[in-house]
């Protein structure tokens, strides 16, 4: 029992009680109707004899159309009858006075119903009281044919609902089973499939392109999981390249570990690249902390000019032809995770240090309105303004970062990283509610910014 069968008896019942509620309200609507023209004809009859017999010409004439549709009695004060009409003026009072001016009765005339009314007349000769009573055979007629009409046709009328109802919800569905078809054939393989787009403008066309919008982001996920971890490989399988190539080059000359110089650059060439490794795995499950949205930074105060002139201390111990500028380098205090925001700019200043000619320059300032903003430049190539969203992705390196920056022989390490220094920027300072933009730089390179949000308690 799906969505048609329960539509249809959901349709059936609603109008099956209002039809059923119109139905009775008609009848009785018909009933009072036909029961009112009854009772004014009556009436208007018994009012023209009582004012006959009120003008002292005696009795009128108490003709009636039908013997069995309708009598005329004249009573006397006693309550004996004085006059009647031919079918009534043998019998003795068809009707009593006493119960009302108005009363419905059954009397030897006819086994049908009769409405009776009863109006006193003040003649010469005492009170008379004018009884005229007419059959309610065509009420009840025509109220039984209505009320058999209704019962024969409301339950075909509810077959047609409920048939239209199947039909118009079946036909409203058949879009539906084409989507659960095609979803139920898409598979890990086959996101590139999308699901038919049913006309017009409904809820289930727009069903549908929300469906088509969620495979295109399921399908980008993959490609970049997919990217992910082809770039990832392609990382590792470089340092372990390098450290099985020493190994094998160790084993096939063992006579060249006896010399000490030899054997302190295996080691540290081997060092080198093992490091290399872990920066790398570090990096990756940092990353995948952030898909799962697991980054919760450790909030605590603080001193983010601290951190950017520990980086400056760092970047100069490491890079001493660099000249490194902290003028714009103020106080700024801020509830933050101070690991995270650390690697933020040590992240951004190896960055700066990779594609700086000869200089740096470091600022952070808090705005009036609480934001703190931090800026990292160098007089570098720069960043083309049709890269500056993609170099914030994961493995992402322009063509100057590919080559490898010069060292003393094997020690050499790569200029460009991994390509996701920058992807971690990124994800850091969202963690934080901030964001991370790069623009021109004054110096003529490129120019990184870090903007943090205020304090929640500000």
């Amino acid at each position: 029992m799906g969505v048609r069968f329960w539509s249809a008896v959901a349709a059936v019942l609603v109008v099956a009680v209002g039809l059923i509620a119109g139905a009775v309200a008609l009848i009785a609507l018909l009933r009072a109707e036909l029961t009112d023209d009854v009772r004014q004809t009556v009436q208007d009859r018994a009012e023209q004899v009582a004012a006959v017999i009120e003008s002292g010409r005696g009795v009128p004439s108490l003709t009636v159309s039908g013997q069995d549709e309708q009598f005329v009695q004249v009573l006397d004060a006693r309550g004996d009858v004085v006059a009647g009409s031919p079918n009534a003026e043998d019998l003795p009072p068809l009707a009593d006075p006493r119960r009302g001016s108005e009363f419905t009765l059954t009397t030897p005339l006819d086994e049908d119903r009769f409405l009776v009314v009863a109006v006193t007349a003040e003649g010469p000769g005492g009170d008379r009281t004018v009884l005229v009573g007419q059959t309610l055979i065509a009420v009840d007629e025509s109220t039984r044919i209505v009320t058999r009409l209704l019962v024969t046709g409301l339950p075909l009328l509810m077959l047609v609902v409920a048939g239209a109802t199947w039909t118009a919800v079946g036909r409203a569905l058949a879009p539906v089973a084409a989507i659960r078809s095609e979803v139920e054939a898409i598979s890990a393989a086959e996101l590139h499939r999308r699901v038919p787009l049913p006309p017009g403008r409904d809820e289930i066309a727009r069903l549908a392109t929300t469906m088509n919008r969620m495979l295109d982001r399921l399908e980008r996920a993959q490609s970049a999981q997919r990217r992910f971890i082809s770039d990832a490989s392609h990382e590792l399988r470089s340092p372990v390249a390098s450290i099985r190539q020493h190994a094998e080059v160790a084993l096939a000359h063992p006579d060249r570990l006896t010399d000490r110089a030899t054997g302190e650059r295996l080691a540290r060439t081997v060092l080198s690249e093992d490091l290399r490794i872990q920066r790398l795995v570090d990096d990756l499950l940092l990353l995948a902390r952030a898909d799962e949205e697991a980054l919760r930074p450790r909030l605590r105060p603080v001193d983010l000019d601290d951190l950017v002139l520990d980086e400056v201390r760092r970047l100069r111990r490491a890079a001493p032809g660099l000249r490194i500028g902290t003028a714009g380098v103020s106080a700024a205090r801020r509830r933050a995770d101070p690991r995270g925001l650390a690697r933020v700019v040590r992240n951004l200043g190896d960055n700066a240090a990779g594609y700086a000619r000869s200089e740096i320059a470091f600022d952070l300032a808090e705005q009036p309105d609480g934001r703190v903003v931090l800026g990292v430049e160098d007089d570098g190539p720069g960043v083309p303004p049709a890269d500056r969203e993609r170099v914030f992705e994961r493995f992402v390196r322009l063509d100057e970062a590919r080559s490898r920056r010069p060292g003393d022989g094997d020690d050499a390490d790569d200029a460009g990283g991994s390509g996701l220094g920058l992807a971690i920027v990124a994800e850091l300072v969202a963690a934080h509610g901030g964001t991370a933009t790069v623009t021109d730089g004054r110096l003529g390179g490129a120019r990184f910014e870090v903007t943090l949000p205020p304090d929640p308690e500000d």
